[in-house]
């Protein structure tokens, strides 16, 4: 094969791994909500750091083991950070070694789920359920009573000790 060849070749190959993921991205249905608590996007971008909003408007995700509440061990309960609503309750914090703060049940009416189909993957989202904020996701591989984790996001929510 020629040289011209061999980079038409990788170059085509490219330009189809960049369609796929632009094919294979899209919005979490939540995104399409309108919740109770709202503001405008330079409301929030003023109201969060930048990594608050990177992930809680932006659907970013922080990177493992940065976040202080993953080590959080005090009594009390994790609440949004875009907004102050009560999410979960430290007596369902479990420690998944994952390098994410983890939960094995949320408070009623803390979160929302939502199909995620980002990345090409299919995912269940969480999030606030009084702002929509995004918290992380929720997978089937958690303790008991539920079995789930709520794998979330620190920089997405606050503790208040009791």
């Amino acid at each position: 094969m020629s040289r011209i060849d061999r980079r038409t070749l990788l170059g085509g190959c490219g330009a189809f791994a960049v369609a796929m993921l632009i094919g294979c991205g899209g919005e979490s249905s939540a995104q399409q909500r309108v919740f109770p608590f709202r503001l405008s996007d330079a409301q929030w971008r003023q109201r969060l750091s930048p990594a608050a909003y990177r992930v809680l408007r932006g659907h970013g995700t922080e990177r493992a083991g940065s976040s202080p509440l993953d080590r959080e061990h005090r009594r009390g309960t994790f609440h949004c950070a875009g907004c102050g609503h009560r999410l979960f309750s430290s007596e369902t914090k479990f420690d998944s070694g994952t390098g994410w703060p983890s939960f094995w049940r949320p408070l009623p009416g803390g979160v929302g789920t939502s199909t995620d189909s980002t990345l090409g993957m299919r995912r269940t989202e969480v999030h606030c359920a009084n702002c929509g904020g995004h918290l992380g996701h929720v997978f089937e591989d958690g303790p008991r009573p539920t079995g789930l984790r709520y794998c979330m996001n620190g920089v997405a929510m606050t503790f208040r000790a009791a």
